[in-house]
């Protein structure tokens, strides 16, 4: 059939190089170029939505996409060096998971392509400058949740709960948003909220014990240090008799007794279809950012029996997944 072409073309006088590449286009490779300030279960869940997204959508790593990871361990610094690595290495897209890694990457470029997710508020972190389309090179998804759903939630748990004991790292905005709309959140229903900073992951020990006596469960939100040393807290919580709640899914399966949330896998999944639109070529400040739209009650009957709490049949029915462990 080539050989046909290029005679016939020979014979027009036209151009057999450019009649072929018109007529025969090449599957162009794409490089999408992935990092997360750190490595846990539930941005390595948004990790794995990306690439399946990508996957079920033609774009086959090492055939017709480059795909390319790299894990900030925790470090500031490190994303802002991982930031510049990618950036010179021109990728037609880069997923930023978490806030941090994106804050490096938005410091970084203004012109490629950035996707965020697992990110609770794009505009208090100025990735966006608002929840319009940023016409900028960013958008994204948000794992921002209804908190009053988060407080239901704990006075299903715990009916009497007044004191709540809030772990997290004063260092990330995710959470210092979060604890400032907490505070007034439950305000409003007479409750009250103890903050524990714990900057570094081998403070969260110290932390949860500071509120040993002065709270009636303590909650989590998807802080990456606090993640990150989940098993430490929830050993704290199981000696001391402190039921732990969550808004991160799989936190449940690491030791709270129940967690409300985003499924970072089908955010991860959300994020990868905004992806596909801007390698097929829509502009990422034309895509206004988006919040996850999967939520899932995630129960964990063992952790509720050593953390000393009786968990209702209505709330037992009302979990997409019950965990024995």
């Amino acid at each position: 059939m080539r050989n046909s072409i290029i005679k016939i073309c020979m014979l027009l006088g036209l151009s057999a190089v450019a009649f072929l590449s018109s007529a025969e286009p090449q599957n162009e490779q794409k490089y999408v170029a992935i990092t997360a300030i750190v490595e846990h279960p539930a941005l390595d869940n948004v990790r794995k939505g990306v690439e399946d997204e990508l996957k079920d959508s033609g774009y086959i790593a090492g055939k017709n996409l480059k795909l390319q990871f790299a894990s900030a361990q925790g470090s500031s610094a490190n994303a802002a060096q991982i930031a510049k690595q990618f950036a010179a290495s021109k990728p037609d897209a880069i997923v930023a998971i978490a806030t941090p890694s994106s804050q490096a990457l938005v410091a970084t470029t203004k012109t490629i392509p950035i996707v965020f997710t697992a990110v609770t508020d794009p505009v208090a972190a100025k990735l966006t400058p608002s929840w319009e389309a940023s016409k900028t090179n960013v958008t994204g998804v948000s794992d921002a949740l209804s908190l009053d759903s988060q407080i239901e939630m704990m006075l299903k748990i715990k009916p009497d709960a007044k004191n709540i004991g809030y772990v997290y790292s004063p260092s990330e905005v995710n959470s210092t948003i979060i604890l400032k709309a907490l505070q007034v959140a439950l305000d409003k229903r007479g409750m009250k909220i103890i903050a524990a900073p714990a900057q570094r992951t081998s403070d969260i020990s110290t932390a949860a014990r500071s509120l040993k006596g002065k709270v009636d469960m303590i909650y989590t939100t998807t802080d990456n240090n606090v993640v990150s040393a989940y098993e430490a807290l929830a050993k704290v919580a199981n000696e001391n008799k402190i039921p732990l709640l969550a808004s991160d899914p799989d936190s449940a399966e690491r030791g709270a007794i129940a967690a409300l949330g985003m499924s970072y896998y089908d955010l991860g999944r959300q994020a990868g279809k905004i992806v596909i639109r801007i390698l097929n070529g829509e502009k990422p400040g034309d895509i206004p950012p988006q919040i996850g739209n999967v939520t899932q009650l995630t129960i964990n009957k063992k952790a509720a029996e050593r953390q000393g709490v009786t968990l209702s049949e209505d709330v037992l029915k009302s979990a997409a997944k019950v965990v024995e462990k």
